[in-house]
């Protein structure tokens, strides 16, 4: 792996994987549409390329290994947007399939934990369970060098604080901000699997180093579960004045999500390292 392609380069796991990359002697493009994207996360000496994945073919520079991140990723924004999901995390997995196949680039697909639910449960479970298929299709029929890798409720620096469109902690935060309780969807006993972005980080470079490749896929989660009322009594404790209030059940909330196929994880050699609650204890 010399020379890396990084698909959402500058997003929330886009961003903090150039970082960890850019610690070693490797030639970095980033392409992004900025959608998502944060033009603050750029570093030096990586080429970042504003772009649109269904036009990949005019990316021209020679590349190794692609790590395919780029997508559309919000649930509940998902069922209002669903034509704008089909078109990224399925049209444009097709196209980055077609060139990495064609190109003999190494595609490292960022797969979604929600496909251990019901992948019909929202245009965003689906849309990714969909990408997954392609790149399989391409791996067996047009000899695509293929590794992929499933991402569970990933959290970290960097992570999006928005009040809508963002994963339940970065919401949560964005709430603080404004002196707003916490919402609590249902009776707050659905778990997730949460997973530091540095984790996610250390084993996609894990991954692409094999010099072997797996069929079976990588579940890049903490094998742990934590509820949202759990993840509720982390944030009271950093921040006591906060308080709840419970709000109706969403479409696609689904009960569980927590990593499966620990052995997968053993054959990477790849353990998460960060811990929530500690996390939550030093947010601003």
């Amino acid at each position: 792996m010399k020379s890396i392609l990084v698909t959402g380069g500058a997003g929330f796991i886009g961003s903090n994987l150039i970082q960890l990359l850019a610690k070693y002697n490797y030639n970095i493009f980033s392409i992004d549409d900025y959608s998502a994207g944060n033009y603050n996360s750029e570093l030096p000496n990586v080429t970042y390329i504003k772009m649109d994945i269904k036009n990949i073919l005019d990316f021209k520079e020679k590349v190794d290994t692609c790590f395919h991140l780029a997508a559309k990723t919000m649930v509940q924004e998902s069922f209002n947007k669903i034509d704008e999901y089909f078109s990224t995390n399925v049209d444009g997995t097709l196209n980055i399939a077609k060139w990495a196949s064609t190109n003999k680039v190494k595609l490292i697909y960022a797969g979604s934990g929600s496909k251990h639910s019901n992948t019909h449960s929202s245009p965003y479970a689906l849309t990714k369970y969909l990408g997954e298929e392609i790149c399989r299709l391409f791996n067996y029929n047009y000899d695509l060098n293929l590794q992929i890798a499933r991402f569970y409720n990933v959290y970290g620096p960097g992570e999006k604080v928005d009040p809508i469109n963002a994963n339940v902690i970065g919401i949560w935060r964005s709430r603080i901000e404004k002196r707003l309780p916490l919402q609590i969807v249902g009776d707050g006993e659905q778990k997730r699997d949460f997973i530091h972005v540095g984790d996610i980080a250390n084993g996609l470079m894990k991954i692409a180093n094999l010099s072997e490749n797996f069929d079976e896929v990588w579940e890049l989660g903490s094998g742990t579960q934590h509820s949202i009322n759990q993840l509720y009594k982390y944030f009271q404790k950093r921040f006591p004045k906060i308080h709840s209030e419970i709000i109706d059940d969403q479409p696609g909330n689904f009960k569980n999500s927590f990593r499966v196929n620990d052995n997968m994880s053993n054959k990477l050699n790849w353990q998460p390292k960060f811990s929530l609650e500690e996390y939550i204890r030093n947010l601003n």
